[in-house]
């Protein structure tokens, strides 16, 4: 039998609280979830289920029929939904005809009157048990396995957070994941006021521990909690950048509240680059990295943030992602031999040594379309709005200008791509800005970026799960070979070339 804990206890005074708890649970729930509900007539199940079902079709006038007499309605929404009432179910045996291990499989089955066929539903199940009490209103148990239960109580945890910081009532509506443990969520304020984002961060767990006796994340400088966005956000808000104002926080919850800087983005309708906002992107980060930035930056009661250096170590872990997971991937599962690892590490060493006379600027690490927010309304650098630069370091400025102009996720034909090298450089401010120098660093930084994220696909792939990410791997190794034509990279394409790592040679 599956692991459980104590149960969850919550009091639900009203219809009101019951369709707050549906629209919260919304948010914890993930793909292969079963929600079993039980419970006498009126108790509130199908309240839940209703607002549930809304909260994920961000449609709070979503039309959301009994399943009574069909047994079953599905719901194609953010996740795909099966919502059973089983009453009239005679034997467990009819689940399988109705599609419950299919439609498991893609998404979330809501399961009404559980007891019908307890047999056959999954022991890792979330169970609410709904009861009256005495005094008014009913009380829910919530029960699971830990890893299941531990969503449930982040997201009552978040409800709590704005509860206590004066956002009772407040509407939650997912907004987007990434390939951290970071979640975003749109934050409704029951009085009509601006909406706002909400940053759900946990603190990062701990994970392997590599040769140095840190985890990866410790060395390259991820960020652990959320103190590092604040630092930078602060930081970039003071010299006039578009940084999203912090509006409340938990910090050692790992929960902020902060200003919506809009959802205007530098990609069309079709998620094709936009060469206007994109060459404003351009501009907004020359002006940048025109800029002094403190590296300790105060955050009041005695915290501040020191911003890391991109240092040889973080720069050789991230690109060892290639011969530890895109190498055995490319090769059916063979591995990169002792004498490759080692010819591979010193390539990158003698890179590395060209460039400790490149510039060095604020790194925002992943300035690229997801980041960059469009705000129409606004004029000059404030067009941009910057989010997700808690990895921030101090290191090569050419760094930032390759996540923009090589674009993980979407494809920057090479004119554009040369454009906006064309724009930033042409920009830049500084006096001892030497071109030259940029090249040489942005060809070195832009096989650093490819290496590191031609493995992290992979990684994601086969340690996380995540399989979407592949879609992006074309693009990157294109990008690598668009490395190779500077001539300093030429004994890294040789040893490729040998290990059989083939590069696209043309924009996919």
């Amino acid at each position: 039998m599956s692991e459980t804990v104590l149960p969850l206890h919550v009091y639900l005074a009203s219809e009101a609280e019951t369709q707050q708890l549906g629209a919260d649970l919304a948010l914890a729930l993930k793909p292969g979830d079963c929600v079993a509900l039980d419970g006498d007539l009126g108790a509130g199940k199908s309240t839940l289920c209703r607002a549930l079902l809304r909260n994920l079709a961000d449609d709070p006038e979503l039309e959301v029929p009994s399943p009574t007499f069909t047994l079953v309605q599905n719901y194609d929404l953010r996740i795909p939904v099966a919502h059973f009432d089983l009453y009239r179910l005679s034997d467990s045996s009819e689940l399988d005809e109705l599609g419950f291990p299919e439609a498991l499989n893609s998404g979330i089955c809501l399961v009404e009157w559980p007891q019908r066929a307890v047999d056959a539903l999954p022991r890792d199940r979330l169970s609410l048990v709904f009861s009256f009490e005495k005094e008014g209103g009913r009380t829910v148990e919530l029960s699971a396995p830990p890893a299941v239960l531990d969503r449930v109580k982040r997201s009552l945890a978040i409800r709590a957070f704005l509860n206590a910081n004066g956002y009772l009532k407040a509407e939650r509506r997912h907004l987007t994941g990434d390939a951290s443990s970071r979640a975003y969520e749109h934050v409704y304020p029951a009085d009509g006021s601006d909406r706002l984002v909400l940053m759900d961060a946990p603190r990062k767990q701990q994970g392997a521990i590599l040769p140095n006796g840190k985890t990866y994340a410790q060395t390259v400088h991820l960020a652990e909690d959320v103190y590092p966005f604040i630092a930078v956000a602060n930081a970039l808000r003071s010299h006039g950048f578009s940084a999203p104002g912090i509006v409340r926080s938990a910090g050692e919850e790992g929960l902020l509240l902060l200003e919506d800087l809009g959802t205007g983005s530098v990609l069309d309708a079709d998620g094709h680059p936009i060469a206007e906002r994109y060459r404003a992107s351009a501009m907004c980060l020359a002006a940048l990295h025109d800029t002094p930035f403190e590296r300790e930056v105060a955050l009041g009661e005695g915290r501040s943030h020191s911003i890391p250096d991109f240092d040889r170590t973080a720069m050789q872990t991230e690109v060892d992602l290639l011969l530890d997971w895109h190498l055995p991937w490319n090769r059916n599962g063979k591995e990169a031999t002792q004498e490759e690892r080692a010819a591979y590490r010193q390539i990158w060493g003698s890179l590395f040594d060209r460039l400790t006379s490149a510039e060095t600027t604020l790194v925002m690490r992943d300035f690229h379309s997801p980041n960059i927010i469009w705000r129409e309304d606004k004029t000059g650098h404030e067009r941009v709005g910057l989010i997700d630069f808690q990895d921030a370091m101090i290191g090569p400025s050419a760094y930032d200008v390759v996540s923009l102009v090589q674009d993980a996720r979407v494809t920057i034909g090479r004119p554009l791509m040369e454009q906006l090298i064309a724009d930033y450089m042409l920009a830049r401010t500084k006096a001892d800005f030497r071109r030259d120098q940029f090249m040489e660093a942005w060809a070195i930084m832009s096989a650093q970026r490819a290496c590191k994220l031609n493995g992290l696909w992979v990684r994601l792939k086969q340690r996380d799960g995540k399989d979407g990410y592949m879609r992006h791997m074309p693009r990157t190794l294109w990008h690598l070979a668009v490395a190779f034509e500077h001539p300093v990279l030429a004994p890294l394409h040789a040893w490729c070339t040998k290990a059989g790592i083939e590069t696209v040679e043309s924009a996919p």
